[in-house]
């Protein structure tokens, strides 16, 4: 009765990977429990999670080719974006689009690349056609997460332009270049071939960067804006949302998630109570919404 902060499922997002290669499920190894989906079976997916009472989804896509400038991003009928129109059709869930070329890149990395060299402003157009093919698809809010200078402006422009003047965008504002990211690169097949993410992911060591990062979204249009990953920058979060008050989000990532599952299976902590713990404590840091592979299962333990 006196708990100062209370965790609601209609907080929680569920990230899905699709993978257009596949028929049926197939299990992702670095991260116990979860799985990609196929385009045969993300409806039936996503109305499970509907049905648990899941009020939204965080999509990301596989597709059968990559090449140097990642078109299948911002294909109309890419794998993320024909996910888009089947879960739309099955469901009343909000789907949220990730945005960024790094899992359509025959390189990994988040733009268009010369020699070693990512090219930030040759990419922003193209995140913008991305954009526009995951609203014209569905998507009710686009997820930029490369962390490109200007991908924001570049994107609401892009996106108005085509009257899609309702589409939200929610922007990875303070995403680190963080170790944490590990199982999801093979979850989703986006290492990349050289060198690493530091030219444009945010050094672990600075904190007013990511209030100076967070108020140039908000000026070239975010609706919404995300700490990546949470628990690690908990200090983040709490400052973001002190300094802006806007609707933050938190990425519970999955090297956090796959640390308590392999403790959790060694015996060495209760995997619900530690999942609990960890959620209650990005809730308490300020986040309103909490992106995590551990939704469906809250939404099963609160059923």
């Amino acid at each position: 009765m006196v708990s100062e902060n209370r965790l609601s499922l209609q907080s929680l997002i569920q990230p899905i990977f699709i993978d257009e290669r596949i028929k049926d499920p197939k299990a992702i190894e670095s991260m116990p429990g979860q799985f990609r989906q196929s385009l045969l079976t993300i409806a039936e997916e996503a109305g499970k999670l509907e049905d648990l009472g899941v009020p939204a989804v965080l999509l990301f896509g596989l597709p059968e080719h990559k090449d140097e400038s990642g078109s299948q991003a911002y294909d109309p009928h890419g794998v993320v974006q024909e996910a888009v129109r089947r879960i739309k059709e099955a469901t009343g869930l909000v789907v949220i689009t990730d945005l960024c070329l790094c899992e359509y890149t025959s390189h990994g990395h988040c733009g268009l690349v010369r020699g070693q060299e990512v090219l930030n402003d040759e990419t922003l157009p193209l995140l913008g056609e991305a954009a526009i093919s995951q609203a014209e698809a569905g998507a009710d809010i686009v997820a930029p997460s490369g962390m490109m200078d200007g991908m924001v402006g570049a994107i609401r422009a892009a996106l108005d332009l085509e009257g899609y003047i309702d589409t939200l965008i929610l922007s990875y504002s303070a995403k680190y270049a963080s170790t944490f990211y590990g199982p999801f690169r093979e979850a989703a097949e986006s290492s990349f071939a050289f060198g690493d993410r530091k030219s444009y992911q945010m050094d672990p060591a600075n904190a007013a960067e990511a209030l100076w990062e967070t108020q140039l979204d908000l000026e070239e249009g975010a609706d919404m804006v995300m700490v990546k990953p949470a628990l690690p920058y908990l200090d983040i979060l709490r400052s973001v949302k002190d300094r802006f008050g806007v609707p933050t989000a938190a990425y519970q990532v999955s090297g956090e998630y796959s640390m308590i599952m392999a403790a959790a299976k060694m015996g060495w902590l209760n995997e619900n109570a530690a999942f609990l713990e960890s959620l209650l404590s990005i809730n308490r840091a300020g986040a309103d919404m909490i992106i995590t592979y551990w939704a469906e299962e809250y939404a099963r333990l609160n059923a």
